[in-house]
């Protein structure tokens, strides 16, 4: 492979079409499309400020850089990405992409990032101001998390995450074949009109949760005093290890929980209606 060694580039496109080349300390300055259209492009110790460097790129191994908040809209359309030990303050990362890796990466600016991507793989990666992180995304397995950020992984299928602390509001609506083991999950609106969703060990807060609801199952888990109102018309089979606020017709499952400041169970309720709920 070509390697280009401690260079400065600006402008458009300086290596469109390029395939086979080691970026190693290089600096990308003001522009737009550095790597556009290119294959098999290794970027070590490198500096990104120029907008959307990284487009319709096939195989992309990225270590050590720093893509600054300029350079919005940084990895787009691609496929086969291996990135670690990297610093994101670019907006609207990583849209329409397949097999994604990320490890030991932190994006203090997340809004809008990773969304419509598939075959996703993050490990010890931190995200903050990620309004609509992970949106409409596909097979996904994360260990090692933390968020901040809201309306998070909207419309996601076949997710794994473990050891996370997720700081969200209406995180996972809509989601289909979601498991979440070991984790905390601060937030309002958790969980609603969401197929398969599975917590395994968790700790949970906010109010009104994991309503709406179908094959919704809690393994283990804690909710804190704010869990008011939880379950509304979901289907739901729970393992609750404390108190739970407040349950509002659940339609149908069981709820086993060390008990509950309040039951409520009033003429809104919807067929079967048949959630058992007992205390531990």
């Amino acid at each position: 492979m070509e390697t280009v060694i401690n260079k400065d580039f600006g402008g458009e496109r300086p290596f469109f079409g390029a395939h086979d080349i080691i970026l190693d300390n290089v600096n990308i300055h003001e522009g737009e499309s550095a790597i556009k259209e290119c294959r098999n492009i290794v970027a070590r110790n490198c500096r990104f400020e120029g907008r959307y460097p990284f487009w319709h790129v096939d195989g992309l191994e990225i270590d050590n850089c720093v893509f600054t908040e300029e350079a919005r809209a940084a990895l787009w359309y691609s496929r086969g990405l291996k990135m670690t030990d990297t610093l994101i303050y670019a907006p609207k990362t990583l849209r329409e992409m397949d097999d994604i890796a990320l490890v030991n990466v932190k994006v203090p600016v997340a809004q809008e990032t990773i969304w419509k991507c598939r075959n996703v793989s993050l490990k010890n990666v931190e995200v903050e101001h990620a309004d609509y992180i992970f949106f409409n995304c596909e097979n996904i397995k994360i260990d090692g998390y933390r968020q901040q950020g809201n309306y998070s992984f909207q419309y996601c299928r076949n997710v794994e995450i473990r050891n996370a602390v997720i700081d969200t509001k209406d995180a996972f609506w809509n989601t289909e074949n979601v498991t979440v083991y070991n984790s905390v999950i601060k937030g309002q609106y958790l969980g609603w009109h969401s197929k398969n969703l599975r917590l395994v060990n968790c700790r949970l807060s906010g109010t009104q949760p994991l309503c709406y609801a179908d094959g919704l199952v809690l393994d283990n888990c804690e909710m804190a005093d704010d869990c008011d109102q939880a379950f509304e018309y979901s289907d739901v089979n729970a393992t609750v290890n404390s108190v739970i606020a407040s349950v509002k017709n659940p339609r149908s499952g069981v709820i086993m929980a060390n008990g509950y400041g309040e039951i409520i169970l009033d003429s809104n309720i919807k067929a079967p209606a048949d959630c058992r709920i007992e205390t531990v």
